[in-house]
This record gives C-alpha cells, structure tokens and sequence, in this order.
C-alpha cells in the first residue's frame, strides 16, 4: 500500500488559532475519564497530549509513520508530565495489529482526506475498536482553499481532496458495520463525525 498522502503538518500555532482549547474539542467529540484511546496520525501530539489528560490514567496511543514527531511527542509528554500517552510508530491500515488492546476511541484528524484506500483503513479502524467502541473523524470543510485562511493565508488540504461530512459518512458505513451516531460542528472550517456500532 501507498503512504497516506501528507498535505503537511503545521506548526502548533496556527493549530492554535482554529482549536485554541484542543481539550474542549475532544470533549464534544466524547472524550471521556478513562476511555482507551488511539490517535491516528497523531503528528507531535497536539490532540493526543491534551487527550491523555482528559482519559487518564487510560492509555492513549498516539499513532503516527513519523518517528520524530513521535520523539517531539515523547519529549513534550515528559515535560508536561504526562505518563499514559504511548507512542506507537506505524501505519494506521495495520491499527488492529499495532495496538496491544482494544480501543474505546479512535481518532482521525484533519488526514481521512489523504487516504487512498479508505475501506481498508476503516476496517483496520473497526477491528481496533472494543464493542462499543467510537471512531472519531475530523476534517476539514469541503470549501474552496482559498476560504479556509489562517493569518491571512490559504490553509488545509488542496480543495480537489477535500471531503464534507457525507462523503466521509459513506466511506465509513460502506466499509464497516459502524454508523454515524452524531456530526458536531467545528468552526471554523472543520466538522467532526462521531461512529458508533
């Protein structure tokens, strides 16, 4: 299999400027107090890290190919102390095989839009999940580039790869026995979609 097609990954302030609380956004998206959970593409753990203080002291994986966003990663759970996030290097297709156990939640930020072969990673996706486990997509609006601007320049995936919410919805159900539970909106340019079994 091809890699995921990397649209790039910006720096922790832009992130910032659309998810100033990343903890509150996990929050709506059904982060819970001990929930396992397995960031997929997890880059320097800007979802992960504030996820491992909201699911603690459950486990998150924080899921990525990159091994030194991984050690980045690493490195800012240290120094904030935090102990329950375990980084795993890997690709995402395989997650029922990288991960030693079941997961509550997984979530996919800002990449479903990069992936080539959609129904395989959501059956990967699906069978790393516990019974009543939830899959967690975020993305990016299917809007032109050129509106989705952060400080003042055109951010997010090109506009031709963008996906919207019920694209997304039926790569997800057509591929799994997993069915979208709620959409939560994500201003300003993201929308979340919450799957349940």
């Amino acid at each position: 299999m091809d890699r995921f097609r990397n649209t790039g990954q910006p720096d922790w302030d832009w992130w910032g400027r659309i998810w100033p609380t990343p903890g509150d956004t996990l929050r709506r998206l059904g982060v819970t107090p001990g929930d396992r959970v397995a960031e997929i593409g997890c880059g320097n753990g800007y979802f992960a890290l504030p996820a491992a203080r909201i699911a603690g002291p459950a486990t998150v994986y924080a899921v990525d190919l990159d091994e030194s966003l991984l050690a980045e990663l690493a490195g800012l759970a240290e120094a904030q102390g935090i102990e329950n996030v375990v980084p795993i290097r890997g690709d995402a297709r395989e997650l029922d095989v990288l991960l030693p156990e079941p997961v509550d939640l997984a979530l996919l930020a800002n990449a479903f839009h990069g992936i080539d072969d959609r129904a395989a990673f959501v059956a990967g996706v699906a069978a790393a999940l516990a019974p009543d486990g939830r899959f967690v997509v975020v993305n990016w609006r299917d809007r032109p580039r050129e509106e989705t601007r952060v400080g003042g320049e055109p951010r997010g995936p090109p506009t031709e790869l963008r996906t919207g919410p019920d694209e997304t919805r039926r790569a997800v159900e057509d591929a799994s026995d997993l069915r979208l539970a709620r959409e939560v909106d994500l201003p300003p340019f993201h929308y979340g979609l919450v799957f349940e079994r």
